[in-house]
């Protein structure tokens, strides 16, 4: 497996100092962001813009492993809001179009929400209707993947929709493409289930993989904590991904310490060799 860490986890850096920040600390790859209109990656970059940072990534000596986004908060592809429904179908296209300029295979994506607890004037939208309207949208979206040979990766996210990992390999194939599979993310499942478990029943259909742990007996936000530190048992998600022989990208997703980030950094980095066994 490949060692990854998503940009958020540098704060505000530039990516030019991101990537040489990833190649210090040890890691393979960086799972770059695309913003609405800030940051060097955004939805009115081009292709000679995207073109720039492959450069500088490679200078660096790192790779781009994915590419991720919080658009999806606000645009959700499952909205009672027409207009939303579109600017969301419409994101997806321009992560695919910057994913293949990228020259990466993924992109993560919320395939949409019934609820998002820390969004308290978010819209409650009926479960039916958020899963009716999610699989056309991606059965949608899924030739423009193709096209493109960049994998649509459904996340596991705390949206009150693909709640089990039955109900995730059901819609996963109901969408019926080689190009839309999940991208699952070992802590979120923590609350509510055992990831080794999601990793043996999705099985080949994990496009990427997020490391990240959490203690249940928090319930909140507050739960996730450092990797090592928390409910997840690593050795037995090693083994499922070992069963199911994947050995793509694991990116660490994490959120920038306030007072001395770049510790968070490199001691995830350490705790990533121990769990992969590199140390």
């Amino acid at each position: 497996m490949k060692k990854g860490i998503n940009q958020w986890a540098f704060g505000a850096k530039k990516l030019k100092d991101v990537f040489a920040m990833a190649k210090q600390a040890g890691y393979d790859g960086v799972e770059v962001v695309i913003d609405e209109k800030d940051g060097e990656i955004n939805l009115n970059s081009t292709r000679k813009d995207i073109e720039k940072i492959v450069t500088t990534a490679q200078n660096a000596g790192v790779e781009i492993s994915s590419l991720a986004t919080g658009l999806f908060w606000s645009y959700s592809l499952t909205s009672d809001d027409d207009q939303v429904r579109t600017k969301a179908r419409d994101i997806v296209k321009k992560m695919i179009d910057i994913a293949s300029w990228l020259k990466v295979d993924t992109i993560l994506v919320v395939a949409g929400a019934v609820d998002v607890f820390f969004m308290p004037d978010f819209k409650v939208v009926p479960y039916d209707k958020v899963y009716d309207r999610s699989l056309a949208a991606l059965q949608e979206l899924a030739p423009v993947a193709e096209k493109a040979r960049v994998a649509i990766g459904v996340e596991n996210v705390w949206n009150k929709f693909l709640m089990s990992p039955l109900e995730m390999k059901g819609f996963v194939d109901a969408v019926g493409s080689p190009y839309v599979g999940v991208y699952f993310d070992v802590g979120n499942v923590i609350p509510f289930g055992f990831p080794e478990q999601w990793i043996h029943i999705l099985d080949k259909r994990i496009k990427k993989v997020h490391f990240k742990d959490y203690r249940r007996a928090v319930g909140t936000l507050d739960g996730f904590v450092n990797i090592l530190y928390g409910d997840v048992d690593w050795a037995a998600v090693m083994q499922a991904f070992t069963a199911i022989g994947y050995t793509n990208y694991v990116t660490a997703e994490l959120f920038p310490s306030k007072q001395h980030p770049e510790s968070l950094i490199f001691e995830t980095s350490t705790a990533m060799d121990q769990i992969l066994g590199r140390r």
